[in-house]
């Protein structure tokens, strides 16, 4: 048995249809409008260079609002080798790495590149013969954007090692066992 639907019931159901389509965009877009800010690191003991390497991983989108109110409203951060330059050298300043006597290891810039939706930065140093932690603070975009969430991955020495930067925290710290060097 089919049922025929009346004109009204159709109109009713077409409107309906509509106003949900409006609402999920209008959500969909607010959600977009306000993603959170995030960037990820790893911080790498590798044990063929036995260097710390260091590679900080930002939304490309992010850094290209970043750069405007960082630079100046021109700034263009996928084509401008200045800019991605300036950029790299704002996070190299806004990231260190400290010995548990809160020494500053000497980490060098290395690179960067635009990579997709990512814009990455790189640096390293030498590990130091005896380090039983670190100390880190990581707060590279967080001058702009206080909601700015910078995660941080510690491998190659011991288990994998997360910590989070969030709201106030300003520096962080890891613990090793030093058995496996």
């Amino acid at each position: 048995m089919t049922t025929k639907l009346s004109t009204s019931t159709k109109q009713l159901s077409i409107f309906a249809l509509l106003l949900f389509t409006i609402a999920f965009s209008l959500l969909n877009s607010a959600a977009q409008a306000h993603q959170i800010k995030a960037a990820i690191t790893t911080v790498l003991f590798n044990p063929r260079t036995e260097n710390i390497e260091v590679m900080h991983r930002f939304n490309l989108h992010d850094a290209e609002h970043a750069v405007k109110a960082l630079f100046n409203k021109s700034a263009d951060i996928i084509d401008d080798e200045e800019t991605q330059a300036d950029f790299a050298d704002y996070v190299a300043k806004h990231f260190a790495l400290l010995n548990s006597e809160e020494e500053a290891l000497d980490l060098s810039l290395v690179g960067y590149e635009v990579e997709g939706k990512h814009f990455w930065v790189y640096q390293e140093t030498a590990q130091p013969p005896a380090l039983d932690g670190l100390k880190i603070r990581h707060d590279a975009l967080r001058d702009l954007w206080p909601s700015q969430v910078n995660t941080i991955n510690v491998e190659g020495n011991g288990p994998l090692k997360t910590l989070t930067f969030t709201d106030n925290v300003t520096l962080l710290e890891v613990g090793f066992n030093n058995d496996h060097h």
